[in-house]
């Protein structure tokens, strides 16, 4: 798309004004933009300098820069330094991971709310993750149970991580000794 005003150049600058309910649209390259008074200048948008502003959210600066907390130098694998992480938003490594990990958890926590990745599963080839993950989540439930001393419930939670461990194969997490036809009274068979 070519500027409105000038015709010649590539329009790059998109200027949407809006005046009692009266939208008006103008493309203009960055020359004609300068030129126009209506135009503020807005500084081009960079997604390094938002992941530098949230590294620093959060962060009360000290009074004297020198007690400032200090971060490991540079990573001891790929050599990358935590000022040029700030500067790219990129790491160099996986062990970049490791060697900076004190200042990228808080980062990782505000951007996506978690520093655990939960990503999806491929169906084809996933059924093993799928069941390790379920194995996990019935011991992490199978725990509580015996800290309320809820046997019974713990018993049928132990059988059916030992059915999910020996089959090789998923069960659904809801199938309980109602779906089995048994009565949730077996404890050991």
């Amino acid at each position: 798309m070519l500027c409105q005003e000038c015709k010649q150049k590539p329009a790059t600058v998109h200027m949407v004004k809006v005046i009692n309910d009266h939208k008006t649209e103008l493309h203009l390259c960055e020359d004609c933009a300068r030129q126009r008074e209506d135009f503020m200048n807005i500084t081009p948008f960079s997604v390094n300098d938002l992941i530098a502003s949230f590294m620093d959210m959060g962060k009360e600066k000290p009074a004297n820069p020198a007690v400032e907390k200090s971060v490991p130098s540079k990573c001891t694998d790929c050599g990358m330094d935590y000022n040029q992480f700030r500067k790219t938003g990129l790491l160099g490594c996986r062990e970049c991971y490791r060697h900076f990990g004190g200042e990228l958890d808080p980062v990782l926590r505000r951007i996506q709310g978690s520093t655990v990745h939960t990503g999806k599963v491929p169906k084809r080839c996933g059924s093993a993750l799928v069941r390790e993950k379920q194995i996990g989540e019935l011991k992490a439930e199978l725990k509580k149970a015996i800290e309320v001393e809820a046997f019974e419930q713990a018993a049928e939670l132990r059988d059916r991580i030992k059915e999910l461990e020996q089959s090789g194969g998923a069960k659904p997490e809801s199938s309980g000794p109602e779906q089995q036809g048994g009565s949730g009274n077996e404890l050991d068979q």
